[in-house]
């Protein structure tokens, strides 16, 4: 979630609340009865309706939603430029130098596909599987929450019915009477709350995301096809700003100029060092004919120093 998003939140939930304060104050609204019927009978529901592991994965995959930040198509689109540039100034296995450092799980995986060399029906079979099963899984966590927005309602209107039956069977007894009015009126709002501020938005973020993702996974693949069939950069640019919206297409030629020109420099300045290095090693050293002269050695003796026998034939 973006910065303004949480700012948006933020102002608009303390405005919500803020309602409540100014119509008799928050005490009034707080019913620990009416919470508990809600809330105990939506997890029940949700028990009932799908296994512990699946709940798991779906309130982490909520997680993931509002704290990662997912990269957006432009980022993609600069990332498949450079990748391609990389490949067709170096060669393609220069790629898996830097498939460990890319952090996005999918295009570390297609790059895998293309260092390996695999042909283009296998890539594209195999990242329509992964981006199939992907969508799946998505769906059934949004699912669980669909779920719990469907039925947070239905058991906001039972804790009612659970109020007026208690100031039904309390008729003739006031406090008895006093306690169940708040559970009749307060557990239907709860409900109702639970479900379309909490519940709802969260199963249409996850909606939301999953499609956003969808999208940069299929603008991954068709970079990658592309790069595996070795078509120019400047066709495989104009391919992929057909992905962005228009004002994101901006300065992608410029862009392209300026990746082409630091990987060809880096390549000129490679070949030069190798150049270098090559004439170096052909280059004649000089002959030094000099012999080194030997060098008086003592020799230790019991009561004096001699010289060695060789200084003194020298």
């Amino acid at each position: 979630m973006s910065k303004r998003n949480m700012l948006g939140v933020g102002l608009c939930t303390a405005i919500f609340i803020g309602g409540f304060w100014m119509s008799g104050g928050l005490a009034v609204y707080w019913n620990l009865a009416a919470f508990l019927i809600v809330v105990a009978g939506l997890f029940a529901a949700l028990f009932m309706s799908y296994p512990f592991e699946r709940i798991r994965t779906a309130f982490l995959v909520a997680r993931s939603v509002y704290t990662r930040k997912q990269p957006t198509p432009d980022d993609i689109v600069r990332v498949l430029l450079e990748l391609s540039v990389k490949s067709r100034v170096e060669g393609v296995l220069s790629l898996e130098a830097i498939r460990q450092k890319i952090g996005d799980e999918f295009l570390r995986g297609a790059v895998a596909f293309l260092v390996d060399n695999y042909k283009e029906r296998d890539i594209r079979e195999f990242l329509n599987t992964e981006m199939s099963f992907f969508q799946d899984r998505r769906q059934q966590s949004e699912r669980v929450f669909q779920t719990m927005a469907k039925a947070a309602p239905a058991f906001g209107v039972a804790g009612s019915v659970i109020g007026l039956i208690g100031m039904l069977s309390g008729i003739n007894d006031t406090q008895a009477l006093v306690s169940s009015i708040p559970v009749a009126f307060i557990s239907t709002l709860y409900g109702v709350v639970i479900s379309n501020l909490i519940l709802a938005p969260i199963a249409e973020s996850i909606n939301f995301n999953t499609n956003a993702e969808m999208l940069n996974q299929k603008l991954i693949m068709e970079g990658i096809i592309a790069i595996a069939k070795e078509q120019n950069s400047h066709r495989l640019e104009k391919k992929l700003t057909s992905f962005l919206s228009p004002d994101e297409r901006a300065g992608k030629t410029e862009l392209l100029k300026a990746i082409t020109k630091k990987y060809i420099t880096r390549q000129r300045a490679a070949n030069e060092r190798v150049a270098q290095k090559t004439r170096d090693a052909a280059e004649p050293k000089p002959f030094n004919d000099a012999v080194p002269m030997p060098q008086p050695m003592e020799m230790p003796s019991p009561g004096r120093l001699h010289m060695s026998p060789l200084a003194r034939a020298v």
